[in-house]
């Protein structure tokens, strides 16, 4: 008699397992392999100061994204957590620096600012009924204006008292690490713990259901919107410690950060699900990216484009996973699924350990050519100013035979001591950096000097941190030539408008300084209109447009940049040139080019290309142990159609 075989299925349901294991669990998975590739990619990635710098890199994004979590499991959206996160820290910094008030009580005012925009934000949506989208949006203008006036457009010193918060404990451990981690578990305990916590989801779900069911959905939108802005100036407090001052410009952009990270942790945005964890995770995933591309001299403009392709791809997986069946991703599921969810994170604790050793085996041996390394933080690349100092700074490393690896802090102060870090991290020979701010960028310029790697500022120096050589064009003194020059070309009287660059930066406030001091020798001289154009040629274009609607019959120009002056002479059409003088600041190659053209009158010319050379060549003797002088000045010069032909930039 023949006797029946049942098939073999073990090995298909381990496989079934695994992969409900990696579907359930995207976001983690997805760590994991950045984790694996970053190390076998960068001998620098695993080491304990790098991993400590992830933890401070991600903390500020997490802290933000945990208030998200709220909005978006109740199916909301909040655009305004980025301009929160700086208006809460500008008042901290403004009521106890300048009015002298307690700090206590400064921080107190500030967790209030945060709140009450979120309950703003919650009436509007809940009573208003305006869409989340709509309603947020437009705190977000009005909370980044209110910084702006509120500082004036000037960075505000930080209450020594707080700042200890972007500090470390015993030396290693940092602060930011720990009020994140504390942020995270009071998420959880507010999803899975409480009555709000279980209303956010029941609204997420469907909000109809839910107030059909009992619940006061419009009272619990406003707890919801409020604690979102509780976290939000949390974060802004920490992220101001880390800079030591309150940056009014602070945060831009961190509020589609945030969003990135609770949706790559697996929440949805249709509302419903979402967890602290997978926040943490998503959160901790565009950190490790940013740190692992700094790592590996990826350019600052590929950055963009491949943490881009990473969020798409990490939301797809979420897609694949919903598909296949996985189980949803929310916060108030226990028993069980606690257990199992625990037993996911020992895997991957494991796995993690597993890998931190198999890399720190494969790159123990090795070693790299670090004394031939340097390390150069621009403020922005998206300025011709910039990216001419760039290139004299890559001339000359060629040429030196040096590697050379470049980062773009776009403008953000944060993004720029993040970089810093990593730099210091990696034990470069040398870093170059030209600040977003001076005070922001002194305390990452401080972990460099302590790790004893010298820093060289360029175009502008760095605040309460030593830097081997500062070489700079002085800003203030081109502020007054760029006044004497317009000054003269009016013959001594004429109405003039005032393009500023971008609120906040030094570059503005002393080429403005300058400028302001200058015309004190020229009193027939009258400003009828300054205006901010953040250094854009594009927004020059509409501010000058708009500035001539009420003010037609203007004589000169002054721009704090090439680009903003430019801008201008488009605004003025055959105006430029003729009946109206435009000066800017810079010599860029446009720029030359206008005054080779007689549309702009005269640019105060800094030599960009001169500051990059000469930055590598005095990194590269401060690492070799060589004398260099504490502040080389590049002369600045006013080119005019006279002597543009002559001038080499």
């Amino acid at each position: 008699m023949a006797t029946d075989t049942q098939p073999d299925t073990t090995g298909a349901s381990r496989a079934g397992a695994v992969r409900r294991l990696l579907l359930d669990n995207g976001a983690l998975t997805a760590l994991i392999v950045l984790v694996v590739a970053m190390s076998a990619l960068s001998g620098d990635f695993l080491t304990t100061d790098n991993l400590l710098n992830i933890g401070v890199q991600a903390a500020v994004t997490a802290i933000l994204a945990f208030g998200v979590t709220f909005v978006i499991v109740s199916a909301g959206i909040d655009l305004s957590v980025g301009s929160v996160a700086a208006l809460s820290a500008t008042v901290l910094a403004w009521t106890a620096t300048s009015h002298g008030i307690p700090v206590w009580i400064a921080v107190l005012l500030a967790v209030a600012t945060g709140v009450a925009f979120g309950l703003v934000n919650g009436a509007l949506i809940a009573y208003g009924k305006l869409p989340p989208f709509i309603a947020t949006l437009a705190m977000l203008s009005v909370g980044r204006g209110l910084s702006l006036v509120i500082s004036q457009g000037s960075p505000i010193g930080f209450p020594d008292s707080v700042s200890h918060l972007g500090d470390t404990l015993g030396g290693w451990l940092p602060v930011p690490v720990l009020v994140m981690a504390f942020m995270g578990l009071v998420t959880a305990v507010v999803l899975g713990r409480t009555y709000i916590g279980r209303s956010m989801y029941a609204i997420g779900g469907n909000e109809e259901a839910a107030r059909l069911s009992g619940l006061r959905v419009r009272k619990q939108k406003l707890a919801i919107y409020a604690l979102s802005g509780l976290f939000a100036a949390a974060a802004g407090i920490v992220l101001a410690s880390r800079l030591s001052s309150a940056q009014p410009q602070a945060a831009q952009g961190y509020e589609l950060d945030a969003i990135a990270a609770v949706v790559i942790g697996g929440a949805s945005l249709a509302g419903g699900t979402g967890k602290a964890s997978g926040t943490l995770v998503g959160a901790l995933i565009l950190a490790v990216l940013r740190n692992g591309l700094n790592l590996l001299s990826v350019s600052a403009f590929w950055q963009q484009v491949v943490i881009g392709v990473v969020i798409a791809l990490a939301v797809l997986l979420d897609t694949v996973r919903r598909k296949a069946g996985a189980a949803p991703v929310a916060g108030g599921s226990f028993g069980g699924d606690r257990r199992r969810q625990a037993a996911t994170y020992v895997i991957a604790a494991v796995v993690a350990v597993a890998v931190v050793g198999a890399m720190s085996f494969v790159h123990g041996g090795s070693s790299t050519a670090a004394d031939r390394k340097i390390g150069l933080s621009l403020s922005t690349l998206n300025n011709p100013f910039f990216v001419q100092i760039k290139a004299g700074a890559q001339q000359e490393a060629r040429r030196q035979g040096v590697d050379l690896t470049v980062t773009d802090a776009q403008n953000d102060a944060s993004q720029q001591a993040n970089q810093l870090q990593n730099f210091t991290s990696s034990g470069l020979a040398s870093i170059i950096v030209n600040p977003v701010d001076s005070d922001a960028a002194g305390p990452s310029v401080r972990a460099a000097n302590k790790a004893g790697i010298p820093v060289v500022g360029v175009d502008r120096g760095v605040n309460k941190a030593k830097t081997v050589a500062l070489v700079a064009s002085d800003n203030v003194a081109g502020g007054r030539l760029g006044a004497k020059a317009l000054a003269e070309k009016l013959g001594g009287k004429g109405r003039i408008v005032i393009l500023q660059g971008l609120a906040g930066t030094s570059a503005s406030r002393e080429r403005g300084a300058g400028f302001a001091a200058g015309l004190k020798d020229y009193p027939g001289i009258k400003v009828v209109a300054r205006q901010p154009a953040d250094f854009d040629r594009t927004k020059g274009l509409d501010v000058m447009t708009n500035l001539l609607q009420a003010h037609p019959d203007i004589d000169g120009v002054f721009a704090e940049n090439d680009e903003m002056a430019l801008g201008a002479v488009k605004a003025l059409g055959s105006k430029a040139g003729t009946s109206v003088s435009v000066i800017g600041f810079d010599g860029t190659p446009d720029g030359l080019k206008a005054v080779s053209a007689g549309t702009l009158y005269a640019s105060v010319a800094q030599q960009p290309r001169e500051l990059g050379r000469i930055a590598v060549d005095n990194a590269l003797r401060a690492a070799g142990g060589g004398t260099v002088r504490e502040t080389v000045k590049v002369p600045v010069k006013v080119v005019t159609k006279e002597n543009v032909a002559g001038f080499g930039g």
